[in-house]
Order: C-alpha cells, then structure tokens, then sequence
C-alpha cells in the first residue's frame, strides 16, 4: 500500500464547518487515483494534507508504511517524498528552465544536476528548452515544466492539483495525453483531482467522488 488515509477530518478554521470529515482512502503502488467533485467538496485539500501543507485535525495518513500525520506525529512536507503541481504550476518567472528544475535538487553534484535535468526535458518532450523562462512557454509547456520540476528530487507519490482547469479544449486532450503517457511511462502512484468525470476516464484514473 502507497498511501492509507483512515478517518481524516479537518476544517481551517474551528469554528466552521469541516471541510473533510472522517475521510478514508487506500492507493495502490503505481496506481493513478482521481478525486472528483465541485468545488467545496474538500478534494484539493486532501492533497495538502497528503503532501504535508496542512495539519490534519484528526486522522491518520500513512505513506509506504510510516504514519506521516497522526495524533501523535507530523512528518514536515520535505521529508515526505511527495511532490505536488500546483494549479497555477508556481513556477519561479525569474529562474530558467533549467533553474526551475534544479530547484529541489540542489543538494547534487552540478553535473548531476545538470544530466537530471536533461532526463526530465526528455521525459516530458521539451529537451533543448534549459535556457528559456517561464514568460516564453505556453501554459501546457509550462505544466510540463512544473511536472519535471516536481518529479526531480523522485518521489514516491505525484500528486496534480486540477491539471487540465486552465486548458482550452483542444490543449486539454493533447496534455492529457501526454501526461497520461509521462505517468504510465515512469509508473508513479498518482493522484488528481478534477471537477471533470472526463478526467478521470481519460487518465484510466479510479474515480473517486466527493460532495
């Protein structure tokens, strides 16, 4: 088992609702998970708790056997081997390419650094782009930057915030495709959320509602 969730609740503030309660959930090794809902449903939050972005008010969240978040425990987010693609893929406009992602790695050789880097251009079909910025690239070559930039440091877990939200149609099926062919190809355990049942067919995702 890669991840297990048992009884998960949390709300931002106290005095409000919950926003996930006694949430549960169980992903395979190099399974590829979708949770869909609306927005509210509390989908986009378990990925910040999966990844280590918020403490959970109660529950427990185990990854590859070791309890990361429980009553008694925190694991912090750097050290959970998690990576995350944020909606708006946050990536730094000053930094190249190539910077953005050497940015969690750079505890390696600069050769080393530089033949990873090489590797994930490769991986995501953008080999030759190590020089340019963020400002030159489209919003689909800029997701699969963010991606390369996220699968870096190799975690165990991917896990995609809304990818396809901010695509047109026609951009939505290429980049799906590819991605869907970047995840199968290098078999890491996903998880996306979506408020697009399409989505998750589209992936070969287990859906997962949320309301």
């Amino acid at each position: 088992m890669q991840l297990k969730i048992n009884d998960l609740t949390f709300a931002y503030n106290k005095k409000e609702e919950k926003i996930i309660e006694n949430f549960n959930l169980e992903v395979q090794k190099g399974e590829v998970v979708a949770l869909v809902g609306v927005s509210g449903s509390g989908k986009s939050t378990v990925l910040r708790l999966t990844a280590g972005l918020e403490i959970p008010d109660s529950g427990q969240i185990i990854i590859a056997g070791q309890s990361v978040a429980d009553e008694h425990k925190f694991i912090a987010a750097e050290k959970r081997e998690v990576g995350m693609v944020f909606q708006d893929y946050a990536l730094f406009p000053h930094l190249s390419v190539e910077k953005n992602i050497a940015f969690g790695i750079d505890h390696l050789s600069k050769s080393k650094r530089k033949t990873r880097v090489k590797e994930l251009l490769k991986l995501v079909n953008l080999a030759g782009f190590e020089k340019r910025y963020p400002h030159q690239l489209s919003g689909g070559q800029q997701q699969r930057i963010a991606l390369a930039r996220t699968l870096a440091p190799g975690p165990e877990i991917l896990l995609l915030d809304e990818p396809f939200s901010n695509l047109d149609a026609e951009l939505k099926d290429k980049i799906r495709k590819e991605l869907n062919e970047i995840i199968k190809k290098i078999g890491i355990t996903t998880i996306l959320v979506s408020h697009d049942r399409e989505d998750a067919e589209f992936m070969k995702a287990r859906e997962i509602l949320m309301n």
